[in-house]
């Protein structure tokens, strides 16, 4: 058997069980658990649902209005600024696959889109525009609704988004939260009319928590804990990072470190005391004469290997320091839409959801006949 006629098997199992799924909640509305289907995308068919909300309906992608739209992107420039880079590095890995990437705010209003979009597929032109509402209530179960509603990464398949106008779709997304422990969105891969490919799931949830990392460099600290259990290597995206200021506060913390710490999500930090049982003052000490990692005890019982860093020495706190300014954010993201149209100023409009004068006064251009 060749491989293409296995591949060929597998997808053709596994879309026949996503149709079983189907029958069994959509069609029948068996309220019984369906053991085709992931328990997070089962809730979200069943949310549908309970919203009144029907399979085989017409999808439209609406936009917020224009007001709700600049209020989204400028409450998240933070996270725009944070994710760019690293949303760059990752379209390297999916780069043959035809997929792209969307960001969204917590609320699931798209405040991004990158990646190969084909703006002359209908669907692809619908969903992958700046300030389309992509939130569960909107558009049914999408990887986007349903990591928001779940907190989980996920990858969804075709049928296994809730309306059938959508199952030419398949996306994978994992939440991104904030530094004070909120979910502030989502970052989402989606392909049209593609092979499946649930390696995405690991990629987008890397991704997600190297945007994590970045939002906590970004905010205002003098000291930095790196942070993991003791026998693991420092210096990775799976360190717990806490960011404090000069009176031990801690002002920003990624989840792998509220994990550590035994935080759940939404619970403020406080004090680093409150969790660290020695005194602040030697990690200040430490950092200042740049020693190495040392195991510091919780109150817990439990002990982590530490790593503090001063911010006027941390190559990463650097980089916070010396952030693009967000205006500037907002230039090139309006500047990467155009590339992305080939220089169509009106089509790049059109997808970011602002007007085409926006577009030639942000870029500092005058109108053709202007």
């Amino acid at each position: 058997m060749t491989h293409t006629t296995q591949e060929a098997l597998t997808s053709g199992h596994r879309l026949a069980q996503i149709e079983r799924a189907r029958r069994a909640v959509l069609d029948v509305r068996d309220p019984a658990a369906c053991p085709w289907l992931a328990a997070p995308i089962d809730r979200s068919w069943r949310r549908c649902l309970d919203m009144g909300l029907e399979p085989g309906s017409r999808v439209q992608f609406e936009p917020v209005t224009e007001p709700s739209r600049r209020r989204a992107q400028e409450a998240s420039m933070p996270l725009q600024q944070a994710a760019a880079p690293v949303i760059r590095s990752m379209s390297r890995a999916m780069l043959h696959t035809r997929y792209f990437a969307i960001l969204t705010d917590a609320q699931g209003i798209v405040i991004e889109v990158n990646g190969p979009v084909d703006r002359h597929h209908p669907a692809a032109a619908a969903i992958a525009r700046v300030g389309v509402d992509l939130s569960e209530r909107a558009v049914g179960t999408t990887a986007i609704g349903t990591v928001l509603a779940e907190t989980q990464a996920l990858w969804l398949h075709r049928g296994e988004h809730f309306f059938r106008d959508n199952s030419i779709f398949s996306c994978a997304g994992a939440p991104i939260w904030g530094p004070d422990g909120r979910c502030v969105g989502m970052l989402d891969l989606t392909g049209v009319d593609v092979p499946e490919q649930p390696a995405l799931k690991h990629l987008v949830s890397q991704a997600a928590r190297s945007i994590e990392n970045a939002l906590v460099l970004a905010r205002p600290h003098r000291l930095l804990l790196r942070m993991n259990w003791p026998g693991r290597v420092l210096g990775d995206d799976s360190d717990g990072l806490v960011s404090l200021d000069d009176d031990g506060h801690i002002t920003g913390l990624n989840r792998p470190a509220a994990d550590m710490l035994g935080l759940p999500a939404q619970v403020a930090a406080g004090h680093a005391s409150t969790h660290l049982a020695l005194p602040l003052s030697s990690l200040f000490d430490a950092a200042r004469h740049h020693n190495g990692p040392v195991e510091v005890p919780l109150w817990s019982g439990l002990r982590l290997q530490v790593l503090a860093q001063d911010v006027r020495l941390s190559p990463d706190a650097a980089l916070a320091r010396h952030a693009v300014p967000l205006k500037d954010v907002e230039t090139a993201l309006i500047r990467k839409a155009v590339e992305d149209a080939r220089g169509n100023v009106m089509e790049a409009a059109r997808a970011l959801g602002i007007s085409r004068a926006t577009v030639y006064r942000k870029l500092g251009r005058k109108r053709p006949g202007g």
